[in-house]
């Protein structure tokens, strides 16, 4: 029976997409992990991967087609010795809305999902409630031995169950799925207030000259969890001053001494150095809010903001207490140009538990960054400047200062915790040395 291709959900937050370039044509034969297409999502431009063999008999959506939502039918695929003839004279009509992932890190990245031309079981759940991503060809062979898909483990991409993974199973090879839990799922929140109408906005501004910018995916996604993030998050905020002059001068030492490896070390890769050692120094804070718990995380795994053209990324270097300020920078460098040209995969802008932004360059001396849910904490930071100081024999002096400001999740973070946090970021930047150690 001919199955449909569909539009996947390549980022949590991706509710429609660009089908930007198709990389097969009709009469294609593709196997499992061939790349179909390009698509352009909220975040990035990717490519993704057939789950099942077949031969590309029709394709419905053609490239360049914008706001395809998730779930809609783009192409349809033949098995083994079926024909054009059999997908019928007309393709089924693609589906109105996306079918909602039940949490963020179940999106597939990279990964073509697929559905049967004629109807196929709807996608299953766990007990739990949280999505099973299964291809629907794999679905309705499940459904007619009665496998339960929930006890299967997949072998596809990103975990996914495809047809080879239930062709040799009987309902008697999986056990029985387990009760859900009994307790209930806490009440979704009232939708907070948007503020006055499109219509309401256009009125003021009547018989006013303006031009109307088109909101992209990544302008509104941006915009909703910014939102969010304000209206959700209980923010407090802690300040302190910096001195950068001992930082500066050991920064010119290595990167002399780097010049000839190519390396030249940013203020920037020193501050990420500087988060990350104090979140192990303050493993208490290396937090993040989980709904009904906190999650400690034991990796410094450090996000920071990257300025696009249309809005922002916030790669995450994993692991960078580990890492060496050579190799922070390197990485940083790679993450912020793949970043810039939309080319960053979820898994490289997701998770994390502590953020930096940075609009020192701009010459902005100090200002109070938005949390980024669900991480406990984002350190904004300005732009060093020569200030006047009372030394420590008492004697006026200049120094090069830089102003940071730490916004802090109170859910997570009190407001003792999160001085002993901003404390050490800023031992650990005034005494660069004891970084190496």
């Amino acid at each position: 029976m001919p199955t449909e291709i569909l539009m996947p959900a390549l980022s949590p937050t991706m509710e429609e997409g660009t089908l930007a370039k198709w990389l097969v044509k009709e009469g294609d034969t593709v196997s499992s992990g061939d790349l179909l297409a390009e698509i352009e999502t909220d975040k990035a431009t990717m490519e993704f991967e057939a789950v099942d063999e077949g031969v590309i008999g029709k394709i419905l959506i053609p490239e360049g087609s914008e706001g395809v939502k998730v779930n809609t039918a783009i192409a349809v695929l033949l098995e083994d010795g079926e024909s054009a003839d059999d997908i019928g004279s007309a393709a089924p009509a693609p589906k109105a809305e996306a079918e909602p992932s039940a949490t963020p890190d179940a999106a597939p990245a990279a990964t073509a999902a697929t559905a049967a031309a004629a109807p196929a079981p709807a996608a299953p759940k766990g007990a739990d409630g949280t999505r099973i991503f299964a291809s629907p060809l794999a679905r309705r062979i499940a459904a007619n031995k009665g496998l339960d898909l929930a006890n299967v483990t997949g072998s596809g991409p990103h975990g996914r169950i495809v047809k080879s993974d239930v062709e040799g199973l009987s309902a008697s090879d999986a056990p029985a799925a387990k009760p859900a839990a009994d307790a209930a799922a806490p009440a979704a929140p009232a939708a907070a207030a948007q503020g006055p109408s499109t219509d309401a906005v256009l009125k003021i501004y009547e018989g006013r000259e303006f031009e109307e910018v088109k909101l992209d995916g990544m302008r509104k996604t941006i915009a909703a969890r910014l939102t969010e993030a304000k209206q959700s998050i209980p923010h407090f905020y802690l300040r302190r001053d910096i001195q950068l002059d001992a930082l500066m001068n050991f920064r010119a030492d290595l990167n002399k001494q780097l010049e000839p490896r190519g390396i030249k070390l940013s203020v920037n890769d020193f501050i990420i150095k500087a988060c990350a050692l104090a979140l192990q120094q303050v493993p208490e804070a290396n937090s993040v809010w989980a709904g009904d718990r906190t999650l400690r995380l034991k990796p410094s795994d450090v996000a920071v903001a990257v300025a696009i053209e249309g809005g922002l990324f916030t790669p995450v270097l994993k692991d960078a207490e580990m890492k060496s300020l050579s190799a922070v920078s390197a990485e940083m460098k790679d993450l912020a140009a793949r970043a810039r040209d939309r080319k960053l995969a979820p898994h490289e802008y997701q998770g994390g538990s502590f953020a930096i932004s940075n609009l020192g360059m701009f010459g902005i001396e100090n200002f109070d960054a938005v949390i980024n849910p669900p991480h406990g904490a984002i350190l904004a930071v300005g732009a060093g400047v020569k200030k006047p100081i009372v030394g420590k024999d008492g004697e006026m002096a200049v120094a090069t200062v830089m102003s940071v400001t730490l916004s802090v999740d109170h859910r997570v973070i009190d407001g003792a915790l999160g001085a002993n946090l901003l404390n050490a970021i800023k031992d650990n930047l005034e005494a660069p040395m004891t970084m190496l150690a």
